[in-house]
């Protein structure tokens, strides 16, 4: 019968097994064996003492916090030994004691510090570099500057293969301290990917996305825009403009849209609004060759659902659609109102769109710190952090 210890804050209460090591011992056997070895990655402490790789981050963080080891990027590494004291004068200096091991840090084991105090690496994965996310990406950067942090991008593909990729080469090629990433989280490939996030050797922070895990749906450390409240806000200033029948079209491949339909749903409902019988489309996005068919039957179905306004999910969308609708004698927002959801590009069209804005620098900021606060707190019971940020509403031409 194996298990863990009991009542000593290492894991989950069960039967523990007589020949496991107590802590104490186990934390005594890590600082032995650093002493002896040199620097030591988190796996490698792991396999030696035969436990999980949370439970030697946390052995790793009290033993630094005692001043029994020092961290270094991946792993942990003995205390540099103090410089001998000066000889009085007339005496001789004693010989140094050849060493069986070099005390240096190896140069050639990945995720390893080169000396006490070296800066931090993070990796961060994202799963696009030319939409939404190079402000996110910019937010991110600012704080590590400020920080004197490295971060090591790396732009995927909405495929939950390629993160894992990109992810494991972060880990294991480069030794980041910790990660950001904005993982697919649907699909078995995305569920499969949920669960190595959750075991992985460095500390995680999910980035506009949320991911729950384990028998408890135990919720992973994040950082989210608000899309729910600010889809509602969209609602709420059409609403107070006079509009009753506000439709809305969003993009089938998209993580937001989900919130952008819960959001819009319930402040209909609170409103008192219909939220049936009015435009209600999740459809293509403007790149599919079906999109000029699909775009033409959607304002088909707005006019005969006579449909006043609609939040439409994403800039691009709603930029080809006001231009087919404006090629179709309508006025916006005389007969249509439009507000858009993201604000990437809104202002660059004719009429410039109203747009919800996520927080996005403000969400790359807070992730990093929230991954900085992770990496450097030694308390091994830190409860898990979710961060929401709010969007805004910015108005402009197509809405008023």
């Amino acid at each position: 019968m194996t298990g863990t210890s009991t009542g000593s804050g290492d894991g989950p209460m069960t039967v523990s097994d007589p020949a496991a090591p107590l802590p104490d011992e186990r934390r005594a056997q890590a600082v032995e064996l650093l002493r002896r070895r040199g620097v030591l990655r988190v796996s490698e402490l792991a396999a030696e003492l035969d436990v999980s790789a949370i439970t030697v981050r946390r052995d790793i963080a009290l033993l630094a916090s005692q001043g029994l080891i020092r961290r270094v990027r991946g792993g942990a590494a003995p205390l540099a030994r103090p410089a001998p004291a000066e000889p009085p004068i007339g005496q001789a200096a004693p010989q140094p004691v050849p060493q069986a091991l070099p005390q240096t840090v190896p140069q050639n084991v990945p995720g390893t510090a080169h000396h006490p105090g070296s800066r931090l690496t993070i990796g961060m994965v994202v799963p696009s570099l030319d939409y939404y996310w190079p402000d996110v990406i910019r937010g991110v950067r600012e704080a590590a500057a400020a920080a004197g942090t490295r971060v090591v991008l790396r732009g995927a593909t909405y495929q939950a293969a390629d993160e894992r990729r990109q992810l494991s080469w972060l880990v294991d090629s480069m030794g980041v301290d910790g990660l950001l990433v904005a993982p697919t989280t649907t699909g078995q490939d995305g569920e499969a990917l949920v669960r190595w996030l959750q075991h992985a050797e460095v500390p995680v922070v999910l980035v506009e996305r949320a991911a729950a895990v384990g028998p408890y749906q135990e919720a992973m450390e994040s950082v989210v825009s608000d899309h729910v409240f600010g889809a509602a806000m969209a609602v709420r200033h059409l609403a107070a403009l006079g509009h009753r029948r506000i439709g809305v079209v969003t993009t089938m491949a998209s993580p937001t849209s989900p919130h952008v339909r819960r959001g819009w749903r319930r402040a209909c409902e609170e409103l008192g609004l219909p939220a049936d019988g009015v435009l209600d489309a999740d459809t293509v996005d403007r790149r599919d060759r079906e999109w000029s068919r699909v775009l033409d039957g959607l304002l088909d179905e707005c006019v005969a659902s006579r449909t006043t306004a609609l939040l439409v999910h994403s800039d691009p969308e709603a930029i080809s659609l006001v231009e087919r609708v404006q090629e179709r004698g309508v006025r916006v927002p005389a007969d249509l109102a439009v507000v858009t959801y993201d604000d990437e590009v809104a202002e660059l069209c004719d009429p410039p769109l109203t747009a919800v804005r996520p927080p996005k620098a403000a969400i790359g900021r807070a992730a990093f710190a929230l991954l900085a606060d992770r990496i450097a707190d030694r308390d091994a019971h830190r409860p898990v952090h979710r961060v929401v940020i709010e969007p805004r509403l910015i108005v402009r031409s197509s809405s008023s």
